[in-house]
């Protein structure tokens, strides 16, 4: 039922600031000013590619205020889409989620979904504006990466035959993707169950069952390069990936978020489809 991650929500400490850091990297256009009563914040939104990120800003007690209270600020909540909201909010109810509607759209506490908040939104068409694609990935690390792909697959009305498994020694993790519309498109949230004594496994022992991360897609990841160089930013290469083939963004440049950036389609290299990911991707299967 799910055919997009639509957006992300970061809880911010300076909203205008955020839409800054978004324009200079991404080129980002502002969308405009809501409040939540759910969330009891207001948030301003900016689109980059198609996706939508919104910076959530608390004004009084709720969720968004406890996830600046606990860690100040940060990747809060994963969006997605639905081209039926009306029947996805059935199967969530008839599967034991229940879902808050706040506007137009749905909210689900992160303790109904291994830790992951989410914001369930009707689909709509969008035009890719600045300089990316979208976001196709958001992280979720669990204690069991088998429960949460078996109730996800439930709750969310996913086909479990086109999830990808994936297991990573380099990072440390085991788990699988959850993709929505293959080989169309990359959209999925990745759940990981992680192990050894990585980057990932530290901040599981920090924050428990999480969001950790997200993924964009770029034409032009070298162009990017050069924007965070610019402006001092943090970031690396992946040691076993060609330059141009990608990057990680480090969260103290991204208001407390971690951003993996690939170049378009390189990501099927790890999503099962190897042969959909380009000429530069020859021959690796690496993540």
């Amino acid at each position: 039922m799910l055919d997009r991650v639509d957006r992300v929500l970061l809880v911010v400490d300076d909203r205008p600031a955020a839409v800054a850091t978004w324009q200079q990297y991404f080129g980002a256009e502002l969308v405009g000013e809501t409040e939540s009563t759910t969330l009891n914040a207001r948030i301003t939104t900016v689109r980059a590619g198609e996706t939508e990120f919104e910076f959530v800003e608390p004004i009084r007690p709720g969720p968004a205020a406890e996830f600046a209270h606990r860690w100040r600020q940060g990747l809060f909540a994963a969006g997605f889409s639905t081209p039926d909201l009306d029947a996805l909010e059935s199967n969530l109810v008839e599967n034991g989620i229940t879902p808050i509607e706040d506007g137009d759209r749905l909210f689900i506490d992160g303790a109904q979904t291994h830790g992951m908040p989410a914001i369930i939104s009707a689909s709509e068409p969008r035009q890719r504006v600045g300089h990316i694609n979208f976001v196709y990935e958001v992280t979720n690390v669990v204690p069991d990466w088998q429960k949460a792909r078996d109730d996800y697959a439930r709750v969310f009305g996913l086909d479990a035959s086109r999830f990808s498994y994936i297991k990573s020694d380099r990072f440390g993790y085991e788990g699988t993707l959850t993709l929505f519309n293959p080989p169309e498109r990359l959209d999925r949230i990745e759940i990981t169950q992680t192990s050894g004594e990585s980057a990932m496994q530290r901040f599981y022992e920090k924050r428990g069952a999480s969001l950790y991360m997200c993924y964009i897609e770029t034409d032009d990841v070298m162009g990017l390069a050069e924007r965070l160089n610019a402006a001092d930013a943090q970031f690396v290469h992946s040691e076993k990936r060609a330059p141009e083939a990608g990057l990680f963004i480090h969260p103290s440049s991204l208001h407390g978020m971690l951003m993996g950036v690939s170049l378009t389609n390189y990501a099927w290299v790890w999503s099962g489809r190897p042969e959909l990911a380009g000429p530069l991707a020859a021959g690796r299967e690496e993540h």
